[in-house]
């Protein structure tokens, strides 16, 4: 008996625990939904009112709060009510940067460009040039995959850099454009590589190795890959050489020998320095051998 009431009394409070747990959880649950129907229903009256200059304060209320879907999303609804005036010219700044802040660059990109085609001499351009470049810089993708919007970021900021040289922000864009050249060069080299690797696989692509790195030097002569490519040329060209036909094996291998002077020429103790000597010490063992016998 004893042992049944103690094990009532356990459940009898376990059950009163429950109970009172779940009023709590579902008065606060009631609370919130009570908050969010209030907050969505003030938004939602907003957005169905007749009032454009009641929709404009209240927007740029929401834009001041981080409130940017919202703020954005009243604004587009008036842009065309206010064109021409200054609540327009911040109607379409406050969605641009709107857009920008919650990370849809795309769409941020769009606006900023907008602006400066309804508002040339706005008081916001100069930013709204700059930060469209800044929308194609953050969209730009891994090197591994296409770079259309790298190069047009690359376009967008040096436009910047000419209209405004003696902007505060020359200094971010000039920044932002080495990044991105940089990322073309990288791409380009891996290209190059790729070239490299498949070797005379349907195809000599050892020249096209050599010439994707050339164009890469000649486009970015700055850049971080710049001693990968010139060893990259000195190789290739040394490999077609040694997979020539016997007629183009000499001519391969000189070039193979001016290509090792040019590499060490820019980089004495390059990171490289052993493979080409090994590189120099075989293309020259094979002219010598050449030359040895047209003396005999």
């Amino acid at each position: 008996m004893d042992v049944f009431l103690l094990s009532f009394k356990r459940f009898y409070l376990f059950s009163r625990i429950r109970f009172k747990m779940g009023k709590t959880i579902r008065h606060i649950t009631l609370i919130i939904t009570t908050l969010c129907l209030f907050s969505c229903g003030g938004y939602n009256k907003v957005m169905k009112s007749t009032d454009n200059d009641l929709k404009y304060e209240k927007a740029m209320k929401y834009y001041e709060e981080g409130e940017y879907y919202k703020a954005y999303s009243i604004l587009e609804t008036i842009g065309s009510a206010f064109r021409g005036t200054e609540k327009g010219e911040n109607v379409v700044y406050t969605i641009a940067m709107s857009h920008y802040k919650n990370k849809d660059y795309e769409s941020a990109k769009g606006y900023f460009a907008a602006y400066g085609r309804s508002y040339p001499q706005g008081k916001h351009t100069e930013e709204c040039k700059f930060l469209s470049g800044v929308c194609l810089y953050k969209a730009s993708p891994e090197v591994k995959l296409d770079q259309t919007v790298t190069s047009e970021a690359i376009d967008e900021l040096l436009e910047f850099t000419t209209q405004y040289p003696k902007s505060d922000k020359l200094p971010e864009a000039l920044k932002y454009l080495e990044e991105l050249q940089e990322k073309l060069a990288e791409k380009e080299y891996l290209n190059a590589k790729l070239y490299y690797d498949l070797g005379d696989y349907m195809g000599n692509n050892y020249q096209s190795a050599v010439v994707t790195a050339t164009n890469a030097l000649k486009h970015y002569p700055d850049s971080k890959r710049k001693e990968d490519l010139y060893f990259l040329i000195l190789d290739a060209k040394y490999m077609q050489a040694v997979k020539s036909v016997e007629q183009k094996m000499e001519d391969r291998y000189r070039e193979t020998i001016d290509e090792y002077y040019n590499y060490t020429g820019e980089f004495p103790d390059g990171k490289h320095r052993k493979e080409a000597d090994k590189i120099l010490e075989k293309s020259q063992k094979f002219i010598n051998h050449i030359e040895s016998k047209r003396t005999n």
